[in-house]
C-alpha cells in the first residue's frame, strides 16, 4: 500500500494522509504478522515479568551514577547557525542528535557542514535517519541513502539511529516486518563502513515490538521515543503505568529479550505547547503551558535517570515554536522557562550520584511529595516536587541554600521548604 508523503514543516512531522478505513483494511489483511508478535512476546512473558519485578524492587533504592546523560536534539538553521550553536554551548550539554531525512539527499552537504561545526565545538553527534514510504517500496533507494550517509558522515557521527517512530503509519511503515527490512539493510552496510547503530526507535508505550526486532538486529544502543505527554504529568498513569513503571518494564523487555543488560537511550521526548497553533505536533490534551513543560521535563529526567535504567535522554528539541526550549518566532529568539530549567538541571545533576528516594527524615505534611537525594563532590542535596498540590516540608538537616527550577535563589527559614509542582534543589550543610 502506498500514499503520498507530505511533510508538515511547522510541526516537524509528516501529515497523516492515509484514510482511517484504508489503514484498517491494511491491518486486517496483515493480521498474521500480529499473531507472530503475540507468539514472540508470550514466549518471553514469564522471564520478562520476573525481571520487571526484580527491577521494581531495586528502583530508587540503590545508588546510581548519573554521569553525562543530558542531551539535546537540534536542527541546522540557515539564517542563524551561530545562534543555535551559542544556545547549545550555554546549556552545558555535550551530546546532540540531528534528524537526517531520507528525502533530503540534496541537502546532505548542509548537514555535513553542520556536523563539522558541532564537532569543532566539542559536541558528540548522533544522526537519526528518517524514513518514508518510498524507502520500503524501493529498497535500493534506501540502500543508496544509507551508503551515502555512512560514507559521508562516518567520521563525524558517533551513532546512526535507524528509522524513526515507524510504528505510526504517517511515518511510512505499516508493520514491524517493513521496519525490519530497513534495519537489516542498515546493519549489513554498517559492517562495511564500520559505523555504530541505534534502534529500534519505537515511539510511545508499545514495548511488544521490541522482542522480534532485538532478536534480529544487534543494535549497539537500544532506543525508545518514550513519550508520556498524553498523560500530562510524568507521574500520571496510563492503564496503571506511570513513567517509572514504564521505564522498568521497557528495560526488562530489552534485557529479557537479549538475555543480558543493554544500554537504553530515550532519543526523543517533549511536551507540546498550548497556544502555538499549527506549530504544535499534537492537538488537544497533550498541549501544556510553558511552565508545565519545564516542570514535567525536569521531573521526567529525574524519574528516568535515577532509576538506573536509562543511560541517555535527548530532549526534542532546542529551537522550535511548538515545543522547543527556544521560540524562534520572536526577534530576538525567546528562551522559554524550559531552557532555563534544562540548563539548571544539567549544571546541578551532571556527574552527580543519586543516593536514594524517600523516606526522608523530617516533618512532611504531604504523602505524595517526591524527594530525590544526590551527592556531587562535597555537595549533598535533594530535588523535590509534588504532583498533588503544594505542601510544607521541614527538613531535619540544616539547609544552606535552595535553588528554584530555573536557577533562582529561594529564601529559606527554619529549614522549611514549600514543595510544589516546580522542582527545587535543596542543599544541606555537610559539616
Amino acid at each position: 500500500m502506498s500514499f503520498q508523503f507530505r511533510w508538515n514543516e511547522y510541526a516537524d512531522q509528516p501529515h497523516n494522509v492515509a484514510l482511517r478505513k484504508e489503514r484498517f483494511r491494511y491491518h486486517l489483511k496483515h493480521t498474521g504478522s500480529y499473531f507472530s508478535l503475540i507468539g514472540s512476546n508470550l514466549r518471553r512473558a514469564v522471564p520478562v515479568l520476573s525481571l520487571y519485578r526484580k527491577y521494581r524492587k531495586r528502583m530508587y533504592k540503590e545508588p546510581v551514577s548519573i554521569g553525562s546523560p543530558f542531551a539535546l536534539s537540534v536542527s541546522p538553521h540557515k539564517e542563524k547557525p551561530e545562534e543555535v550553536l551559542s544556545l547549545l554551548r550555554e546549556t552545558g550539554i555535550r551530546k546532540t542528535l540531528v534528524r537526517v531525512p531520507s528525502w533530503e539527499r540534496e541537502k546532505l552537504g548542509e548537514y555535513e557542514k553542520f556536523f563539522e561545526r558541532l564537532l569543532q565545538d566539542g559536541f558528540e553527534v548522533t544522526a537519526a535517519l528518517l524514513q518514508q514510504r518510498d524507502d520500503v517500496l524501493d529498497p535500493l533507494k534506501w540502500q543508496d541513502f544509507l551508503e551515502e550517509v555512512y560514507s559521508r558522515f562516518k567520521e563525524s557521527v558517533s551513532y546512526f539511529e535507524i528509522g524513526h517512530a515507524w510504528n505510526r503509519t504517517k511515518w511510512g511503515l505499516w508493520n514491524y516486518k517493513e521496519y525490519l527490512q530497513l534495519a537489516l539493510t542498515a546493519l549489513d552496510l554498517s559492517e562495511k563502513y564500520g559505523v555504530r547503530l541505534v534502534g529500534p526507535a519505537v515511539i510511545d508505550f508499545e514495548f511488544h515490538l521490541y522482542p522480534p526486532l532485538l532478536k534480529a538486529v544487534p543494535f549497539d544502543k537500544v532506543s525508545s521515543l518514550l513519550y508520556v505527554d498524553r498523560m500530562g504529568a510524568p507521574e500520571n498513569k496510563q492503564s496503571g503505568w506511570d513513567t517509572s513503571r514504564k521505564v522498568a518494564l521497557l528495560k526488562a523487555v530489552i534485557d529479557g529479550t537479549c538475555r543480558r543488560e543493554r544500554d537504553l537511550w530515550i532519543t526523543e521526548v517533549n511536551w507540546p505547547l498550548e497556544g502555538t497553533g499549527k506549530y504544535s505536533p499534537a492537538a488537544g490534551r497533550p498541549n501544556v503551558s510553558e511552565e508545565e513543560q519545564a516542570n514535567y521535563m525536569v521531573r521526567y529526567y529525574i524519574l528516568c535517570l535515577a532509576s538506573g535504567f536509562v543511560e541517555r535522554i535527548y530532549w526534542w528539541q532546542l529551537v522550535a515554536p511548538g515545543y522547543g526550549l527556544v521560540d524562534s518566532r520572536e526577534t530576538p529568539w525567546r528562551k522559554r522557562p524550559g531552557y532555563y530549567a534544562f540548563k539548571t538541571m544539567v549544571g546541578r545533576l551532571e556527574q552527580s550520584t543519586f543516593t536514594g528516594k524517600m523516606p526522608f527524615t523530617g516533618k512532611m505534611l504531604h504523602s505524595r511529595a517526591m524527594i530525590f537525594s544526590f551527592q556531587r563532590g562535597k555537595e549533598d542535596f535533594a530535588v523535590c516536587w509534588t504532583n498533588d498540590g503544594p505542601c510544607d516540608y521541614v527538613f531535619e538537616r540544616r539547609i544552606i541554600r535552595v535553588i528554584g527550577r530555573d536557577g533562582d535563589e529561594i529564601p529559606v527559614k527554619d529549614n522549611r521548604v514549600q514543595i510544589d509542582a516546580s522542582p527545587k534543589y535543596v542543599f544541606f550543610d555537610v559539616d
